[in-house]
């Protein structure tokens, strides 16, 4: 039991639990907006198209199917899915671009020395390992 708790402990301290709980609370407040959406505009003309008050829907032995109401849950997915979407599809652009300034960043800083093969600054004259001066980069390419 004491094996579950530290695992759920562990679970709990991460930060994906926390951006979790950040995405759920706007998913819920963004849901309120499409529902607002749905239900002021695009129900009532739905209402319009069907002639009814209820929309686009059939009683049959007393029982209402309200395609309307099925048609706007449709319409409220759709909506909800394609923003979902984006807001994943530029946060991978920004999670890529990051990572890939980082790498040249990180590739700007060093270089190889040509006789020991250590990895030394990329302003360095002399190389801390082997004590071998370093030519110039145009030297270096010519040889």
């Amino acid at each position: 039991m004491k094996k579950f708790f530290a695992e759920f402990k562990e679970f709990i301290s991460k930060g994906n639990v926390l951006d979790l709980a950040v995405g759920v609370i706007i998913g819920g407040a963004f849901s309120a907006i499409v529902n607002a959406l749905i239900d002021n505009l695009i129900n009532p003309l739905i209402a319009m198209i069907g002639g009814t008050e209820i929309g686009l829907a059939v009683q049959i032995k007393g029982q209402t199917l309200n395609f309307g109401a099925f048609i706007s849950a449709i319409l409220n997915f759709l909506i909800i899915a394609f923003v979902v979407f984006l807001i994943v599809k530029s946060a991978n652009k920004a999670k890529e671009l990051a990572t890939k300034n980082k790498e040249e960043e990180e590739e700007a800083t060093t270089k190889t020395c040509p006789f020991c093969k250590s990895e030394i600054d990329i302003e360095a004259t002399k190389c801390p390992h082997c004590t071998s001066d370093i030519p110039e980069e145009e030297e270096a390419d010519e040889e």
